[in-house]
């Protein structure tokens, strides 16, 4: 018998409600490494894509944000362990992508995985950090508690394909929202791999839909959708951010504008801020009775 064989090339494809379906237009697009040497060829979203990924999205919200936040806590941190379990496929992703040598890239496969960690045990904390009591004149309590917004839209960073992603998808998913990510044009594979290891996780299908291709053609139908309650534009250049923006303020969409981040410093709380709304509750003293001092 032969010694030699061929190699078994990979199909990558999108990942929308769970599935992973082949783009609707057949289209597909070559990935080269750093070098120019091609890696393979991914997916190229079109806008019916990028519609059917925000109807997945909506549909997956009340089941995702009516979850205890600790449960979805232990639902992102089992997410981590199965990144830890392939974490050498993502090293050679990221080195291909980024075009690191293999320390560096075991570097950021780490912090990456370091980084979800974090965000998932931030799920049943962040409500101790924006919600609370709140002093108010007169017998009653004034009670303000944190709530998601909905469907978010992220521009993944297009240089940071695998840490900068976690950094601005993981504190979406952990206050509550959905998504419809837009992976980074020129190295969208480290993003359709992470969608692999959502879909045998515990991750409800359609809480992340990970869409490759050109990152106009699909951030324009998604800034527009008027299902769409927010977007990311961390991936978006100036003028791409700009024509994003004016298409999200027709259903007064929160936008978070590009900026200079260092994805390998302390993330901090601004991202899973940006994407909450608070609700604030009212309630006479009287009326809970004895029950009142619980709070």
């Amino acid at each position: 018998m032969s010694d030699e064989r061929l190699s078994v090339l990979k199909t990558y494809k999108l990942y929308v409600g769970g599935k992973f379906p082949r783009s609707e237009s057949g289209r597909v697009y070559e990935v080269t490494d750093s070098t120019g040497k091609w890696l393979a060829n991914a997916p190229l979203s079109s806008r019916k894509d990028a519609r059917d990924a925000v109807v997945a999205a909506r549909k997956a919200f009340g089941g995702w944000s009516g979850a205890t936040a600790y449960n979805r806590g232990q639902v992102l941190y089992r997410v981590a362990e199965m990144l830890e379990g392939r974490r050498e496929q993502f090293v050679r992703e990221v080195a291909d992508a980024e075009g690191l040598p293999r320390a560096e890239a075991v570097a950021v496969v780490d912090a990456t995985i370091d980084r979800w960690v974090w965000y998932a045990g931030w799920t049943d904390k962040i409500a101790q950090v924006v919600g609370g009591g709140n002093p108010v004149a007169g017998p009653f309590f004034n009670l303000s508690s944190p709530e998601p917004m909905g469907v978010v839209a992220v521009v993944a960073p297009q240089e940071s394909s695998f840490l900068g992603l976690v950094s601005v998808l993981a504190p979406v998913i952990a206050t509550g929202n959905t998504a419809v990510v837009a992976a980074s044009e020129k190295s969208p594979l480290p993003a359709l791999s992470l969608a692999e290891v959502l879909a045998t996780s515990d991750v409800p299908g359609g809480v992340v839909n990970v869409l490759s291709g050109r990152t106009a053609e699909i951030a324009a139908p998604l800034a527009a959708h008027q299902d769409v309650n927010a977007i990311d534009l961390a991936g978006a250049d100036e003028a791409l951010a700009k024509e994003l923006e004016i298409a999200a303020a027709d259903n007064l969409k929160r936008v978070l504008r590009p900026q200079a981040v260092d994805y390998s410093g302390t993330p901090g709380t601004e991202r899973m801020t940006a994407f909450l709304e608070t609700k604030t509750v009212w309630h006479p003293t009287g009326a809970l009775g004895a029950a009142g001092s619980s709070y």
